[in-house]
């Protein structure tokens, strides 16, 4: 029997997402699906999320899971929403509402059976610059002093101090942190380096370096 963890913000019971799931021995904690529950998060050994709607959202959740929880992810979702499934969503599994019994507890067991032995922690990187990015919860420090950052922010901010002094176009961005089924104009972009400068400081702005005509890059020391 394992213990599950049910994240859902449409539904006030398991029955209501996976009719399946109180047919089975598990053992079930229920919170919303929201990056406050992370705070809740009980000893368990899986997260299911519910994500049958609000599929950008769910997604946005799915990737902070996956940064600050060590646990398997599996999804459930609406037979119309498995065109945008992708490896973005760092799901274990998924499976649709009507799944039954049998099916569930195959894929529970098939997934909790894939868990690899746990490895250490990476510590935080640290650069010249003094900036210090945690992946494991999200963070990013500058001089010690915490960095206010939304996730896309941050993804960027990781995305580019992981290659100091490395040109990057404005599209090869858009596809690499937003991923290539976002729509938008890579106006996005120099939104973002806009207000991540703004968020560094006037002492490391300069971290993030403008090719003209071309994108962006790194600095190591500011």
């Amino acid at each position: 029997m394992a213990h599950l963890l049910l994240l859902s913000n449409h539904a006030e019971n398991a029955a209501e997402v996976l009719p399946a799931l109180e047919l089975l021995l598990h053992e079930i904690s229920f919170l919303p699906a929201s990056t406050e529950s992370l705070s809740q998060v009980p000893e368990c050994d899986a997260v299911i999320l519910d994500a049958r709607t609000d599929l950008i959202p769910a997604r946005s959740l799915a990737q902070i899971l996956h940064a600050n929880l060590n646990l398997p992810l599996l999804l459930v979702v609406s037979e119309g929403a498995l065109g945008i499934l992708n490896s973005e969503w760092h799901a274990a599994d998924f499976l649709l509402p009507s799944a039954i019994p049998a099916e569930l507890d195959a894929r529970i067991r098939l997934m909790l059976a894939s868990i690899p032995d746990a490895a250490p922690a990476p510590e935080p990187a640290e650069n010249t610059s003094g900036l210090r990015i945690d992946e494991l919860s999200y963070t990013a420090r500058i001089d010690n002093r915490m960095l206010d950052l939304t996730y896309k922010e941050f993804e960027l901010l990781k995305y580019l101090a992981q290659f100091p002094g490395r040109v990057f176009t404005r599209e090869q961005l858009l596809h690499e942190v937003w991923g290539y089924d976002y729509y938008g104009g890579t106006r996005t972009v120099d939104v973002h380096v806009r207000r991540l400068r703004a968020k560094l400081g006037t002492d490391h702005e300069q971290l993030i370096g403008t090719v003209r005509n071309v994108g962006y890059r790194f600095h190591t020391e500011a």
